[in-house]
């Protein structure tokens, strides 16, 4: 190519790059008038020409060099030809134009029909348009393709991210599934298949959305043909099971993720794992006592044997799959909480081994001014449930009600991808600052509070959601508070339980690692509720109008054989009574367990009625207006439920027991000034509950006494509560300056 002529192609070229296609189509066609026989020219000006909308154009110009070459021609120029358009659909996609890249891909696929990468680009351009259907397979014939042949130069990435991508379209096609199958079998690669398609899995885990609950149940499946024994995907599936409401087929799974753990520490997981899918499925309630009992041996030799081990960190999911379950058995704190304390203690270890492999360093607090225990706190709270949850919406009045002028008050939202108008409504908008984590590692969330000089670090969650735990385990700030989520979780770091003198009983403190702080009246308070409209009328359940109604509204971890028997009972001794029951779980075995209990009680058991979960938290408070008593569950009371219980006025019957989870309505009802329902044995439980359906007037007078407690009791007080929370911090800061030395950072 003389001179002039490579001055114009650069010219062309310079257009082309700068999508200026008029300049470079002009000169282009310069070029060929000038070089005929060059027929790169002519490739890339019918390119520029498909580039400006003119396809007909494009393919006459492509076509005329074809029409008069011999065979041998033809050959090299379709793969000339082909090797342009492949350059600029890469470049076209990385430009996120999918428009172009699906019309050129197009055009390359007249010319190499059976271009296996080519044709899984279409699939994957066709998805990102949004319109990618089935016809697409069928006129592509690629799973026939893949069925058909081996391509020994596939690219199996490329392959497995169409298949991703298919099956994240559209995987209940049956078509789609085809392919996907298809597709597999040309990879024998087993180790690349998983890391892909397990990579898509943990995704979807990420994100927790119900919507992708099928997509990632489907997709361990596939990938557990591959490692049938892989812990994390069977965890995985079985959780999918069950958020899917196949709660039987969840605990088949999770038998097998503890079949397939080979470690005493997978074990006591595993174990934990399948206790939780038993409850919820509501059977197995002696099979959960046998497994805790192998559990305590477990934490025993970990206890004794532990050493930290990179390769095998503990995971605080042990606190909730180790501790949580044992409240829904038996009211036995003191045992519980030994075991937990030791176990909490050995997590700690393990969590500060891991973050100094991950750079964590404790920063030393700045020397601050004399007089400055009474300066401006930094309260902390984190969370990954400042959100529609019962953390949530308990948690919400207490940023309302905080007193700025005294304090900085910080939010830190743990795993929230955004923020929802209900957060930022209630939890980031009142507040000094608050903080959201996507996906950020666990050092880097304490070191932003470190950072932050959080003078008091409240966990909301506790062992409701146990990776808060790793954060706290750090001690990020110089006091660190539990409140609210659950239980205390017994992790040393932590300096404080809030309580108040009904929740705990007086002795508690002997077997709690925390040092319990008891607020003077209620260790929770709300300023009330918002109501939807009712869903729920008699007629349509079949209930006469005169009967009495007893609701029960509890997940199936909560409803231990033994409660439903004291309701059956209840129900036995009140004639023209109904048991309306609700809540997380498997319904038929629910069912079947609650029917089954009736009938050996001689109750018929038409007056049982179960019900759906209603579609949010407005419209299942509205409907416990239908309820003349709600029957609260033990040895794992009611909290937020029995809230919502009192709002709406409604006579309550509890047992009151020991541990914290079988004291919650105790604390409530005390603080709403209602002993009416208060029951300390089972007898006294059936008692209540009998006595309230046939006493109408005593209804009325407690549905009035409720009414009226609104205006008066601490439980709907919040800014009373919050005084007394904010005087509780003041001293606990007090206390903390007094403990350092004149010279000492902190205070």
């Amino acid at each position: 190519m003389d001179q002039s002529l490579e001055v114009l192609y650069q010219q062309a070229t310079q257009a082309f790059e700068c999508q200026n296609y008029q300049q470079a189509a002009l000169l282009y066609e310069q070029l060929i008038e000038q070089e005929p026989d060059h027929v790169q020219f002519v490739w890339q000006l019918g390119l520029t020409y498909l580039l400006l909308g003119q396809e007909a154009e494009a393919q006459f110009t492509w076509m005329m060099p074809f029409s008069a070459g011999s065979a041998d021609q033809v050959e090299a120029w379709t793969i000339d030809l082909a090797q342009i358009l492949e350059a600029e659909a890469d470049r076209q996609a990385k430009a996120g134009e999918w428009q172009t890249v699906w019309l050129i891909r197009q055009h390359l696929r007249e010319l190499l029909p059976t271009e296996i990468h080519n044709l899984l680009h279409l699939v994957q351009a066709a998805i990102r348009l949004g319109r990618f259907d089935t016809d697409d397979l069928t006129a592509l014939t690629l799973t026939p393709l893949l069925r058909s042949q081996s391509f020994s130069n596939l690219d199996p990435t490329a392959l497995l991210q169409t298949v991703v991508a298919a099956l994240e379209h559209d995987f209940t096609n049956p078509q789609v599934q085809t392919f996907a199958e298809a597709a597999l079998s040309q990879i024998e690669d087993a180790d690349r298949i998983l890391d892909i398609l397990v990579a898509k899995v943990h995704e979807l885990d990420q994100r927790s959305r119900l919507a992708d609950a099928r997509l990632m149940s489907y997709l361990a499946e596939m990938c557990l043909r591959y490692a049938p024994n892989d812990l994390y995907l069977l965890k995985v599936l079985s959780n999918c099971q069950e958020q899917l409401g196949d709660y039987a087929e969840a605990v088949v799974t999770a038998r097998h993720y503890l079949a397939a753990c080979q470690t005493p520490i997978d074990q006591l997981t595993a174990i934990g794992f399948l206790c939780i899918k038993l409850l919820k499925l509501g059977s197995g309630w002696q099979e959960v006592e046998v497994l805790f009992d192998r559990q305590k041996t477990l934490i025993q030799r970990l206890i004794t044997d532990y050493y930290p081990d990179p390769h095998q960190p503990l995971l605080p999911a042990l606190l909730s799959f180790c501790c949580f379950y044992p409240y829904s058995l038996c009211d036995r704190p003191a045992e519980h909480r030994y075991w937990q304390n030791q176990l909490a203690n050995v997590l700690q270890t393990d969590l500060e081994f891991q973050a100094q492999l991950n750079g964590w360093q404790r920063q030393s607090r700045p020397v601050l001014a004399q007089g400055s225990a009474n300066r401006k706190l930094r309260i902390g709270y984190i969370a990954r449930y400042m959100v529609q949850h019962s953390v949530g919406w308990l948690a919400r009045w207490l940023m309302q009600h905080h007193n700025l002028d005294r304090f900085e008050i910080y939010t830190y939202h743990l795993h929230v991808p955004e923020i929802s108008h209900f957060t930022n409504h209630w939890f980031v908008q009142p507040v000094t600052h608050a903080t959201q984590f996507a996906n950020t590692h666990w050092v880097q969330v304490a070191q932003q509070i470190q950072q932050d000089g959080i003078d008091i670090l409240v966990d909301l969650d506790s062992i409701t959601y146990t990776e808060t735990c790793r954060v706290m385990a750090l001690k990020p700030a110089p006091i660190q508070v539990t409140w609210l989520g659950f239980d205390a979780s017994g992790i040393p770091a932590i300096d404080y339980f809030l309580a108040d003198p009904y929740v705990l009983p007086d002795d508690a403190q002997t077997y709690y690692s925390e040092k319990i702080w008891r607020l003077p009246q209620t260790y929770v308070a709300v300023d009330g509720f918002e109501l939807g409209i009712p869903t729920l009328r008699r007629e349509e359940l079949r209930i006469p109008n005169d009967a009495i109604v007893y609701f029960s509204a509890q997940d199936s971890r909560k409803r231990h054989p033994e409660t439903i028997r004291l309701q059956i009972q209840i129900l036995q001794a009140v004639p023209n009574s109904y048991l309306l029951i609700k809540g997380l779980g498997d319904v038929s075995t629910l069912r079947e367990s609650c029917e089954q209990i009736a009938i050996d009680a001689g109750v018929s058991i038409d007056r049982l009625r179960f019900l759906e979960r209603d579609g949010n938290e407005l419209v299942h408070r509205a409907n416990l207006g239908i309820a003349d008593v709600v029957l609260d569950t033990f040895p794992y009371n009611g909290a937020t439920t029995t809230l919502e219980t009192l709002w709406m006025g409604i006579p309550l019957v509890t047992l009151v027991g020991e541990q914290f989870a079988a004291r919650n309505s105790y604390s409530m009802m005390i603080n709403t000034g209602i002993t009416e329902g208060m029951a300390w044995t089972a007898d006294e439980y059936v008692e209540w509950g009998v006595r309230l359906g046939q006493d109408l007037n005593l209804r009325k007078t407690i549905a009035a006494k409720l009414r009226q407690s609104r205006q008066t009791a601490p439980l709907w007080n919040t800014a009373a509560f919050v005084r007394h929370l904010e005087d509780a911090y003041q001293q606990m800061w007090q206390i903390y300056c007094n403990s350092l030395s004149p010279n000492s950072y902190g205070c």
